[in-house]
């Protein structure tokens, strides 16, 4: 394990200036993301599509190949219900998206309940606060995408995505110029 990380940070140290390269190509291409968010929630749609019907294939395949296990009948149902869904998706990309946009909108308030309850199930453990703010965060985020619906739906997957991707590229920089200080030192 310590020779894993010995080789993680040499890499890092040698290589510091191709992961400043791919930080700030991805903060460029999040930001892109940002600023056109309706062509980016229909890709995401798009990608969503491709994943539930090559996911659903296989667990289709599969079902059929252990066809002697319990759970065989649901395997197949779910592998259907999941090649039906992308089909539907890529049909229609902007319904698809408005649909996704829905179902992020309920995970987000789904999540920050749960996180506000652990939050305060947790005090006065340090950190505590962090959690309820970040449950906190997470509801309002899920009720303000929900109380803009229908619209939300040509923004909000398309902003997700790339704040996403900002914030990937953000954290390259940070382990690049971690690894130019190690190169220097």
């Amino acid at each position: 394990m310590q020779a894993q990380v010995a080789q993680v940070t040499q890499t890092v140290r040698e290589k510091w200036g191709w992961f400043l390269v791919l930080g700030i190509v991805l903060v460029i291409c999040g930001f892109l993301a940002i600023a056109l968010p309706f062509a980016t929630s229909i890709a995401v749609a798009l990608v969503i599509a491709a994943v539930l019907l090559i996911g659903g294939a296989v667990q289709v395949w599969q079902s059929f190949s252990v066809q002697g296990w319990g759970g065989f009948l649901w395997q197949l149902i779910t592998g259907v219900v999941a090649i039906v869904g992308g089909i539907l998706i890529y049909a229609n990309p902007v319904f698809g998206a408005f649909a996704l946009t829905l179902v992020v909108a309920a995970v987000f308030v789904a999540q920050g309940i749960t996180q506000l309850i652990l939050g305060f199930r947790l005090k006065p453990h340090d950190g505590w606060g962090w959690i309820v703010a970040a449950g906190a965060i997470s509801l309002l985020a899920g009720i303000m995408i929900w109380a803009e619906f229908p619209f939300s739906g040509t923004w909000a997957l398309g902003i997700l995505a790339g704040f996403s991707i900002a914030f990937n590229g953000w954290s390259y920089i940070a382990i690049a110029l971690a690894g130019k200080r190690m190169a220097k030192g």
